[in-house]
C-alpha cells in the first residue's frame, strides 16, 4: 500500500494552490476534496453554492474512504479536504485515520472569512472551518501522532522553503517543476468551478507584500460594516487558528 496524503484545510486558505503544486510533481494520484461529497450530498447539511454535483462520484463517507484505498493500491495518493467534512467519523475510524499521513494548511482567519463571505454570504459558523480543524488536529496528536501545519502566509513568502520542509516531513522528493504549473487546469475542479478562478488562471503562487496584509486588515473590516456577522465569525474561530498557528513548521 501507498502513501494517503492528506491536506486538512479550511476553506479559502490557499488550499486549492496547494493542491495544484501536489499535482504538479508529477508523482501522486491527486483528489480535490472527495469527502465534500458526504457533507453537502450525502448528509445533506445544507447546499453549497457553486457546486456542480456529479452523479458519479461516491457520496458517503464509507465509500469515498474506500475509494481513497483502492487508488492507493496503485500509487501514492494526495488529497485535500475540510475537516469540517469528516468530524467526527474520521476519528472513530481508527483504520483509516492511522493509515494517513495528515497535514493541516491555516490561513489567517480575516483573509479567509472575508473570501467566504465573498462568494458565499450565507456560510455557517461551521463552514468557516478552523474549529474543526483543530479539534481534528488535537485528536490526532492526543493519539499519538505528530501532524504537520503550515500557514499559507509562509508559502507565499518562500513557496519553496514551506514546501521543501513539509516534503521532507512527509518523506517525498523536493520537485522544483511543481512551483511552475505547466499543465493544464484539473477536471475535476470543474465541479466546484465557481469557488477557484485565480488557481486555475494563475502559473504560480503570488507572493506575499506587507502591502497586502495591511489591506487584508482593512477591507475585513471594511466587508464587516456590511457584514457583522464576519466579526462573530472571527472572534469564534480566532483562538483555535492561534493554537494551529503555534504548532505550524518553521523553516
Amino acid at each position: 500500500m501507498h502513501k494517503i496524503i492528506a491536506l486538512w484545510s479550511h476553506p479559502r486558505s490557499m488550499s486549492t494552490a496547494m493542491e495544484r503544486i501536489m499535482r504538479e510533481r508529477g508523482d501522486l494520484d491527486c483528489a480535490h476534496e472527495p469527502f465534500m461529497y458526504d457533507y453537502y450530498v450525502n448528509r445533506s447539511v445544507r447546499e453549497m453554492p457553486h457546486f456542480d454535483v456529479q452523479d458519479d462520484h461516491p457520496q458517503t463517507y464509507e465509500a469515498i474512504r474506500d475509494m481513497l484505498l483502492t487508488r492507493a493500491e496503485a500509487q501514492p495518493v494526495f488529497f485535500k479536504d475540510m475537516s469540517y467534512y469528516v468530524v467526527p467519523n474520521i476519528l472513530e475510524d481508527t483504520e483509516f485515520r492511522d493509515r494517513l499521513v495528515n497535514c493541516f494548511l491555516i490561513r489567517n482567519p480575516m483573509a479567509s472569512i472575508k473570501s467566504y463571505f465573498k462568494l458565499d454570504p450565507d456560510v455557517s459558523c461551521d463552514e468557516i472551518g478552523i474549529e474543526q480543524q483543530w479539534r481534528h488536529y488535537q485528536a490526532l496528536v492526543d493519539a499519538g501522532q505528530t501532524p504537520i501545519v503550515i500557514e499559507a502566509e509562509a508559502v507565499r513568502r518562500d513557496d519553496r522553503a514551506a514546501l521543501s520542509a513539509m516534503w521532507d516531513k512527509i518523506g517525498l522528493p523536493f520537485v522544483e517543476a511543481a512551483f511552475d504549473w505547466q499543465n493544464e487546469r484539473p477536471a475535476d475542479w470543474a465541479q466546484v468551478d465557481g469557488w477557484h478562478a485565480d488557481a486555475g488562471t494563475s502559473k504560480s503562487i503570488r507572493p506575499l507584500t506587507l502591502e497586502d496584509l495591511t489591506r487584508q486588515e482593512e477591507a475585513f473590516f471594511a466587508a464587516a460594516e456590511v457584514e457583522p456577522k464576519m466579526l462573530t465569525y472571527l472572534e469564534h474561530h480566532m483562538p483555535f487558528y492561534l493554537r494551529l498557528k503555534a504548532a505550524a513548521l518553521r523553516q
